[in-house]
């Protein structure tokens, strides 16, 4: 079916007219459920929201690749009217959007869905180097400073249902020690928000991997690990993205494993993406059951993926098909039969919400050989001590290339390899989740690690100038202290008064975007740097805020 823009327009501008008269409901959490204003169970009937850009980087664990850049899909007011008819026309209540850019306006595109009865779910990370890298992990100034102003610019609007702190982060039991990295994120977004009197959830999406450490990972996320029962650390939104039920299953073939695994979970659940593509056509017979008697104990519904077009190694996802010039949208039989069963509905208002109780907090999962996380979170990223310390350093990252991010991990393993043959060591930037150790550094940006890591190699020669170069990337500074003393003093100083566990504040200059994403264009396409495998270098020993867990799929 081809509907054109000015019959999308008319329609929607219909839609706007009809809906503004209610506001939107709040919603907020009860127990282990959602709650809208009026005390009746909310559940997430929604669809993945995200145009794609760029290419998909894929692994042998995850086939589905990541993205290298990214469109905003709630920065075109135009692009969200000529889709408002066939959301609602699928009787959604909310979007998931994986990459938006907080530079931009999206007053339109909020607003319309808005009056449309149409929740957000906002995931703060972005591709390349702008979400936390699960090869050597770390939470850190440039991410939370890219979080903060993503919340900044979103936290206004009265339809945002959760900001998520990561997608599939973790995705094999080797890589739990990411997961810490991950809590620390939640702690600090959370006092965020509590700092702004927000009540916006914040949820993390998991992919779907073995029991062995699935569960144990949801577990440790919606844990405290101070067993004060604040919950303050612990994730208020748990997304799962599941695709076990293909084609014309069965909830006991497809879902019963997963309804058991859950079956205690202590936070409100949803499936993040559903839609599995490998026994087609897609008939989302598995939305009657998402919504039954039978899973609405553990699930609070989901979102099925995905509205536009998305190439996989297992085939093509998507439900329409947007026109060359953007004009107007072609629905496929995905489209129909989805619209079919969403409209089909009508999920148990059980339990009520003054039977749900207060969501109770257990204590963290210990360590085993299948989850490695310890429960010794990193601190809160501490900008002035970072900026502080980038004064005093004596040898500075000045790259011979705007692209720095492509080289930043070639040059730390260079540094930190030159600084263990000088008999010093990376330790100060390094930060290790299964351990608990955090460097005292670990939290700076990865420019500042270098510095730092130049620097000290610098002082290990005696200053000799030669050793400050680095192929031309390094700068003598020579504002700071002039002996080695004065200058480890000078960087201790830094960090004396700075609290491990703080609320964070805006940055400086908040409302512009990170460096990890400053080049726009008025499509709101996003052209990230560098080559993401060069960030890759340091393995577990030095942590660089790359990309990884950014938009994929289970």
């Amino acid at each position: 079916m081809r509907i054109t823009s000015r019959s999308v327009a008319a329609l929607a501008a219909a839609a706007s007219l009809f809906s503004s008269v209610h506001a939107i409901s709040k919603i907020s959490r009860g127990g282990r459920y959602l709650y809208d204003e009026s005390g009746n169970r909310f559940y997430i009937k929604g669809i993945a929201y995200q145009e794609m850009s760029g290419t998909s980087v894929a692994s042998a664990s995850n086939p589905f690749g990541e993205p290298t850049d990214y469109i905003d899909p709630l920065s075109n007011g135009t692009a969200c009217q000529r889709d408002l008819p066939f959301l609602q026309q699928l009787k959604v209540n909310a979007i998931r959007a994986y990459s938006v850019n907080s530079s931009l306006n999206h007053d339109a595109c909020m607003q319309a869905f808005s009056g449309a009865g149409i929740y957000a779910i906002i995931d703060l990370s972005l591709p390349v180097n702008g979400s936390i890298d699960r090869a050597s992990p770390a939470w850190s100034t440039n991410l939370l400073d890219l979080y903060i102003n993503t919340i900044d610019t979103f936290s206004k609007y009265d339809n945002v249902l959760a900001f998520n702190v990561g997608n599939e982060v973790v995705i094999a039991d080797n890589g739990t020690d990411a997961a810490p990295f991950i809590k620390a994120a939640v702690r600090d977004i959370k006092a965020y928000l509590a700092s702004k009197g927000s009540s916006i959830l914040v949820g993390y999406a998991s992919i779907d991997g073995s029991s062995d450490f699935r569960t144990e990972l949801a577990n440790y996320l919606s844990c405290d690990p101070s067993n004060s029962g604040s919950g303050s650390t612990a994730i208020d939104l748990y997304g799962l993205n599941n695709y076990e039920w293909c084609g014309n299953s069965t909830f006991q073939a497809s879902y019963a494993g997963v309804e058991s695994d859950f079956s205690n979970f202590n936070v409100p659940a949803y499936f993040s993406e559903f839609g599995c593509i490998t026994s087609p056509p897609r008939v989302w017979t598995e939305v009657a059951a998402l919504f039954s008697p039978e899973m609405s104990p553990v699930w609070s519904g989901g979102l099925a993926f995905s509205y536009f077009p998305d190439a996989s190694v297992q085939g093509q996802f998507g439900m329409v098909n947007i026109s060359v010039d953007g004009s107007s949208v072609m629905t496929g039989n995905d489209f129909n039969a989805l619209a079919s069963q969403y409209g089909q509905v009508n999920p148990p208002n059980t339990p009520n919400q003054s039977a749900a109780g207060n969501t109770n907090y257990p204590s963290c999962p210990a360590q085993s050989a299948t989850f490695l996380a310890s429960s010794s979170l990193p601190p809160t990223p501490n900008d002035q001590s970072c900026q502080c310390l980038d004064t005093t350093l004596s040898c500075l990252f000045t790259p011979q290339t705007d692209n720095y991010t492509a080289i930043v991990g070639d040059l730390l393993d260079t540094g930190c390899s030159l600084l263990g043959q000088a008999g010093g060591n990376c330790n100060d930037i390094a930060g290790n989740g299964s351990t608990g150790d955090y460097g005292r550094v670990s939290f700076c940006d990865p420019p500042i690690k270098l510095s730092f890591v130049f620097s000290e190699y610098y002082q290990a020669n005696n200053r000799n100038p030669q050793s400050c170069n680095f192929a031309g990337n390094a700068t003598v500074n020579n504002t700071a202290p002039s002996d080695v003393s004065s200058a480890n003093a000078a960087a201790t100083s830094c960090f004396a008064s700075a609290s491990s566990v703080f609320t964070p504040t805006a940055p400086a200059g908040s409302g512009s975007l990170s460096s990890s994403a400053s080049s726009k264009s008025p499509s709101g396409a996003v052209p990230l740097i560098g080559d993401v495998r060069a960030l890759w270098g340091m393995g577990a020993m030095v942590v660089v805020g790359v990309a990884s867990g950014v938009w994929t799929l289970a």
